[in-house]
């Protein structure tokens, strides 16, 4: 009998920590954003330790992309209305223009417009660089691509959304084209927050 209770407990302390640590976050990487200070939709200057302390999640778009912008501007939106549903209220949106030439604060806001997000104020997108700039923190900082296709006026870019933690370290990679993840996002963010909270 006495066995019975001991094994009977231990099965217990093991559910309750296999409960807790199934709310712990668990980054896929640890890679480091350089610092940066660019302007957004509003011109207004946005810089790395501006998003110190706050989750964000980044993409690579531009407003001349005729593949797959759109849909990840799409799927970005439909993320957001995710996690006002989940009644997440601590992050950020942060969408880098690889075609910065063309892209200006005005040509941004714009293009925002169309895709209509829920909560406008979450979202910073980013210019007032040069290509090769964010094609050099793209590759360092996002593990990811951006290059100037020279037989057209479009940007080859990588097609993930990154999870930024508090630290400014990219933590998570998720497909934001196909088949996006949005319930594992969402927990990574809800559960992201909670720790640095």
């Amino acid at each position: 009998m006495h066995k019975f209770f001991r094994t009977s407990f231990i099965a217990l302390i093991v559910l309750i920590l296999g409960a807790c640590s199934g709310s712990e976050f668990k980054p896929d990487y640890k890679l480091k954003i350089e610092p940066f200070t660019f302007t957004n939709q509003h011109n207004e200057e946005v810089s790395l330790d501006d998003l110190k302390g706050e989750v964000w999640l980044a993409q690579f778009v531009f407003s001349n992309c005729t593949s797959v912008c759109g849909p990840m501007m799409v799927n970005m939106a439909e993320l957001q209305d995710e996690l006002i549903k989940e009644k997440v209220e601590d992050y950020k949106i942060v969408s880098f223009t690889v075609d910065p030439a063309v892209d200006t604060p005005e040509v941004l806001q714009g293009y925002l417009d169309l895709f209509a997000p829920s909560d406008e104020s979450k979202w910073e997108m980013l210019t007032g660089y040069k290509q090769d700039e964010i094609a050099e923190i793209a590759k360092k900082s996002f593990a990811t691509i951006v290059a100037d296709d020279p037989n057209s006026d479009q940007v080859t870019h990588g097609v993930n959304f990154a999870l930024v933690n508090q630290d400014g370290l990219v933590v998570k990679l998720y497909n934001g084209n196909d088949d996006v993840p949005f319930d594992d996002i969402v927990k990574d963010m809800k559960a992201l927050i909670k720790q640095g909270a």
